[in-house]
């Protein structure tokens, strides 16, 4: 009866026992009152130790699933195994319209599928090889010895106190007045952002934003039913004479702007801009939200504050921002920066969704970013990206035939192709040659933008970065005559 038990690795044998029988008993394989082996019996039977069988079937006793008889040994005790009448839900019948909506843009499921022996231009992910793990490690083992019955409790709402200092502290070096600002932490920049469109009064129902931008904003517009116009972008960042043009003939509810190394296209919008953009949205007071996406990757120029710095004592600007695409994606920490009237009732709104972001997550990323950590992993990451980069830079100028090349720093360059060549086609021809790419018409708010693509090069060696980009060159003069 027992023979297909299998051990696992890594894993307390008794456990593993006790969870074998456990099943055994609730799937009816071991009957009421039946008796079990007796201790000696089942280590034999099993090759395993006596004192092994003796805590699973204390446990199991403790459980209320055997019993002992003194002299005689362990039954099984009386234990429900009902079971109702199957039955088959058709669950697509029952899913509602923006659940399916959600699935027709989710690229993980409809994107390009690739495997490890490809050379991937898809991600834009930091290197998990930089990952700075032994001091985390150290950060981890200092904050739980703080105070590690703290962070591993409920935690609150707003977040980490100590975080949300450090934060607002680190804004501040950034420009930012925060006189009167406050930070939500959240599970990343999409929670945050989902968040303030659950909070923020849909009155018009549109917005405006950068044409290309970032998927994961344009898919939770859609799924909130908003209405998006997209502006084009120029060399130094969103063309403000159309932006001035489409707010004289629309009424908006707010902006979306990625002024930092904008994804997908990663240009840096221009400080002269940047002040156009601020004065423009002042005269019609509008809100604007600002993605403060990959703001430390700057790689050469000066630094350029960000629009919620301009806002100055104002309060139309809301930051939302994260370090997941320069540290740690997995801790999902971000926060939202924003005027303290407004985190007031997004806390109310965290509250109501998700209770609180791991406190655990948030003290040990706040003990890392204290220690000064973050500062020198920073530097080594910067290094090797600018590599990575200029290589980038220097190999598609001279192998891909194109219209444009933007990308300013970051971890992405973005390609405008001549002739209007499909780059969905390309990306079909490249993939029989193992390389596959983002093409950029999923970043358009308008469907448009089928001659684009978008290149991540962060997770890739200098080999694959330009073996790949003379694949995808090859592949543009060979059969596509570009």
């Amino acid at each position: 009866m027992f023979n297909d038990f299998k051990l696992t690795e890594g894993r307390p044998l008794y456990i593993q026992l006790k969870e074998y029988l456990k099943r055994m008993i609730t799937n009816g394989h071991l009957l009421e009152h039946q008796k079990l082996p007796s201790t000696r019996e089942l280590s034999s039977l099993l090759s395993i130790s006596r004192n092994t069988v003796l805590t699973a079937y204390a446990d199991l006793e403790q459980d209320g699933l055997i019993y002992a008889v003194k002299g005689k040994g362990n039954f099984v005790n009386q234990v429900e195994t009902f079971k109702s009448l199957s039955i088959k839900l058709n669950w697509t019948e029952k899913i509602n319209e923006q659940t399916f909506l959600a699935e027709k843009m989710d690229l993980m499921k409809h994107g390009v599928s690739w495997n490890k022996e490809m050379i991937s231009f898809t991600s834009i992910a930091p290197d998990e090889k930089l990952f700075d793990v032994e001091n985390f490690k150290k950060a981890f083992l200092n904050r739980m010895s703080i105070e590690g019955d703290i962070v591993l409790n409920y935690g609150y709402a707003k977040g980490y106190k100590p975080l949300i200092e450090y934060l607002l502290h680190y804004m501040e070096n950034k420009g930012v007045d925060i006189r009167n600002k406050d930070i939500l932490i959240t599970n990343g920049f999409t929670e945050g952002l989902d968040l303030l469109l659950s909070t923020l009064n849909k009155k018009n129902g549109r917005l405006i934003c950068e044409n290309p931008t970032h998927h994961s904003a344009l898919k939770l517009f859609r799924l909130h039913g908003f209405e998006i116009d997209g502006i084009d972008m120029e060399d130094d960042g969103v063309n403000v004479r159309e932006l001035e043009k489409c707010l004289s003939k629309k009424e908006y509810d707010f902006a979306y702007f990625i002024p930092s190394y904008h994804n997908p296209t990663g240009i840096v919008t221009s400080s002269e801009k940047r002040k156009k953009i601020m004065d423009l949205f002042s005269a019609y007071q509008l809100p604007i939200v600002e993605d403060g996406f990959n703001e430390e990757l700057r790689y050469s120029g000066s630094h350029q504050a960000p629009l919620a710095a301009f806002a100055g004592l104002g309060n139309n600007v809301i930051y939302i921002s994260s370090f997941s695409k320069i540290l740690f994606p997995g801790l999902r920490v971000g926060w939202i920066l924003a005027d303290k009237e407004l985190i007031y009732y997004l806390e109310s709104m965290k509250r109501a969704r998700t209770v609180h972001t791991s406190t655990l997550d948030q003290a040990v990323l706040y003990q890392y970013l204290n220690e000064g950590y973050f500062e020198k992993y920073i530097k080594k990451a910067k290094a090797v990206y600018k590599k990575k980069y200029e290589l980038a830079i220097h190999y598609c100028k001279q192998y891909i035939p194109c219209k444009r090349i933007t990308g300013d720093g970051g971890l992405h360059l973005f390609i405008e192709l001549d002739n209007n060549i499909d780059s969905q086609k390309l990306l079909e021809t490249c993939y029989q040659k193992g390389v596959v790419f983002s093409p950029g018409n999923v970043f358009y708010t308008d469907s448009s933008g089928k001659h684009t693509l978008r290149l991540g090069f962060s997770r890739l060696n200098e080999r694959e970065i330009i073996q790949g980009i003379k694949i995808i060159g090859d592949t543009l003069k060979n059969n596509f005559g570009g």
